[in-house]
């Protein structure tokens, strides 16, 4: 298992990279093709025509980011640390593995909110008054950039610990532990 990690693992690294960056670049097009159509702006409100392109590659920029982050939890593995104390006793890869998931999910909230919001404000057939959503495309898609890295740190932390954890396994005696004289 442990040698099948150290060969495959670089690749499931850039792949969650390639899937993110891929998700960051369709989001900044969606972005470009939102801006391309016609708009009138007073402060904060906004009328503008919806663009379907932007739709489409907002749509996908969502699909990818999930999926991305979908397989690397299921590849990851389940880093599960229940207290405080659990945490300061854990090994640093088992530490590093627990913060990024968390942060991982923290930014995935907050981009995958981004992006919806940006496609769906064009998913409407008709035009549309109401508060500007200008940027939302583009804040989304530096945040996929972002998600990545937390990703990769979340698969090499957790493939880490588990391999930390299998070769402690195989040192410990085997069978009952002996009587005490």
């Amino acid at each position: 298992m442990a040698r099948m990690a150290r060969t495959i693992g670089p690749l499931i690294c850039i792949f969650f990279m390639v899937m993110d960056i891929i998700a960051g670049i369709l989001s900044i097009q969606a972005d470009v093709a939102q801006n391309r159509e016609k708009h009138i702006r007073v402060w904060i409100f906004e009328c503008r025509q919806p663009s379907l392109e932007a739709y489409k590659l907002g749509l996908a920029a969502c699909v990818l980011l999930a999926m991305a982050h979908v397989l690397a939890n299921v590849l990851g593995g389940c880093v599960c640390i229940r207290s405080r104390e659990e945490y300061y006793q854990s090994s640093p890869n088992r530490q590093l593995a627990a913060g990024s998931l968390i942060l991982s999910w923290f930014v995935l909230s907050i981009a995958f909110s981004l992006l919806v919001v940006g496609t769906v404000a064009n998913a409407r057939p008709e035009n549309t008054c109401g508060f500007s959503h200008r940027h939302v495309f583009v804040v989304g898609g530096i945040l996929c950039f972002i998600h990545g890295f937390f990703l990769v740190a979340y698969y090499v932390g957790a493939t880490a610990s588990a391999a930390e954890e299998e070769y402690f396994r195989s040192q410990r005696p085997s069978g009952p532990p002996p009587l005490p004289a």
